[in-house]
């Protein structure tokens, strides 16, 4: 099987990469040089994974014109990258993917949507992890391994057409995870740096962001 990866030299795009390649697929990772053609670069594939680029400011209209390529070249296979609780109104990012996930729904395509929650990865816990929110926060932490090997199951097995998964790999807060690198934990001021980052700063400060892990296990069979 020839899947692309739209968005396939970010770090997401790599593990999905990575974990298609294993399971002895063909992967191809797309990028912004692609975009000129973009029908002509998905020919010949049987299935795309698309990751919309961070914080665009438009994914909507960024996930309307995918479906509109991914159509053109007769691809009949999506997976969209969404994100975990996209529903939630103080976090604008989180909107536009549930606004996405609603047009993939529409398309007329075998789709299937993949939620992930925070990625561990985006922890430093070689040292003392410094996060503008609360440390004591519950989260829903995907390993990238495992949203790849998510990714590829749902793109290569059968019966996942149609489904919408949340995915974590376990359930902790910033603090015990730090305790368990043996590393101090500490909230810091919200750095400013994009106004839908420190919404949903503010967001995990109060809420954090849970997410179960059975449907991972169950994708794995364990």
């Amino acid at each position: 099987m020839r899947v692309a990866v739209l968005g396939g030299h970010g770090k997401t795009g790599r593990a999905v990469c990575a974990a298609l390649v294993e399971r002895g697929a063909i992967a191809v990772p797309l990028g912004r040089a692609d975009w000129a053609d973009l029908s002509g670069s998905l020919d010949g594939c049987d299935a795309v994974y698309v990751i919309a680029p961070n914080l665009h400011a438009d994914e909507p209209a960024y996930v309307a014109e995918v479906l509109d390529a991914v159509r053109a070249a007769g691809v009949g296979r999506i997976v969209y990258h969404s994100v975990a609780s996209p529903c939630v109104p103080a976090m604008p990012h989180h909107l536009g993917k549930a606004v996405s996930e609603d047009v993939v729904r529409r398309s007329g395509l075998a789709w299937t949507v993949l939620q992930p929650g925070a990625y561990l990865q985006n922890l430093d816990l070689t040292g003392p992890v410094r996060v503008p929110y609360d440390v004591h926060a519950t989260f829903g932490f995907l390993d990238l391994a495992d949203l790849g090997a998510a990714a590829a199951t749902v793109l290569l097995d059968d019966g996942h057409v149609g489904a919408t998964y949340e995915l974590a790999s376990r359930v902790a807060t910033v603090a015990e995870l730090a305790a368990e690198a043996g590393v101090a934990a500490e909230q810091v001021d919200d750095p400013g740096t994009h106004p839908w980052l420190s919404a949903m700063f503010a967001y995990y400060d109060r809420h954090g962001l849970p997410v179960g892990t059975l449907p991972l296990r169950a994708l794995f069979g364990c």
